[in-house]
Order: C-alpha cells, then structure tokens, then sequence
C-alpha cells in the first residue's frame, strides 16, 4: 500500500470526469487499497474520491460512524455508484480534503438510493439518509468533475475559511 498525493483546488484535474470500472479485478483493489490509507492518514475524513488521488475512475470509499438520529452502512467501497432515487432537500456544512483551507453551505438530497459494485465486483443497493447520503454525494460529484465549492449555496455568505488548531505547548 502507499500514500498518493491529494490533489488540491485550483488543479484542473479535480475538474475531469471519470471513466467507469470495466472490471473489478486485483489490480483495482490494490488501487481501492492505496486510497483507503490515503484517506485514513488524512485529517479525520470520512470519505475520498479516485480523481482526489489522481485516478481518474469511478471509485469512491465512504466510511460514516453512526451519529445521533442517523444510522451508517459503514466503510463502503462504491464502484461505479449511481443514485436512482433522491428525497428531501437540506442545506449542511461541507470539507473535503481537496480544498483544505475552506468550508462551505452546500444543499443535498436528504435521502437517498443508489447502487454500485462492492470490491468484490457484486452489485448492491442502498438506502442512505443524513450525514452518510451527504458524504456519498459528495464523493460521487468528484467523478463528474464537481467540488462542493461549485455548489455552495451563496459563494458569498456560504464559504468559510477552516480554522485551524494548534496544540498547545508543551
């Protein structure tokens, strides 16, 4: 497994849209592997997208806790993820790991239904609500070249610059 290099807004890759998975085969869980530590090494993210990383395919990896009043499928892999249903409009904070110095209003679906292969190939559906609906959609606008920035619900009231914590000394 290895680390890769996040890509980071203003890059015009984060941009490109993404090919769809042909196969689900050892050389693309390698790649699912590589991502997944990427993520995990990062700064308390809960999902990441292949083109984050420079891959440009259809694989996103989502891992939501449960939170109060929400429930979570847990780590995902999402090959190929396609929302069939949505429901339910709610405005919430967003990060992402590609844009690390902000956060931003951005409205989603509440609810949604989507299907995808796992990793190993098999197709699944979901339904996912709250906090897990908004990191998958997040996660699958990278593969049609979005970041939440270009849908904020006000480029001018809705975008904060991210605090930053320091330990303290000692």
């Amino acid at each position: 497994m290895a680390l890769l290099e996040i890509l980071a807004y203003p890059d015009p890759r984060l941009k490109q849209v993404s090919e769809p998975i042909a196969a689900v085969d050892n050389a693309l869980r390698a790649l699912i592997a590589d991502i997944e530590e990427t993520m995990r090494a990062g700064p308390g993210g809960v999902g990441i997208a292949a083109p984050q990383v420079g891959h440009f395919v259809r694989v996103v990896i989502v891992d939501v806790p449960p939170r109060k009043k929400s429930s979570s499928h847990g780590r995902q892999v999402l090959v190929n993820p396609e929302i069939t249903e949505w429901d339910g409009m709610v405005i919430g904070r967003e990060g992402c790991m590609s844009v690390p110095d902000y956060t931003g209003n951005v409205i989603r679906a509440e609810r949604i239904t989507l299907h995808a292969l796992d990793e190993q190939g098999l197709v699944r559906e979901f339904e996912m609500h709250g906090f897990e609906a908004r990191a998958v959609q997040h996660e699958i606008d990278h593969l049609d070249g979005f970041l939440f920035l270009d849908r904020l619900v006000s480029r001018r009231n809705d975008l904060f610059r991210r605090k930053i914590y320091q330990a303290p000394p000692g």
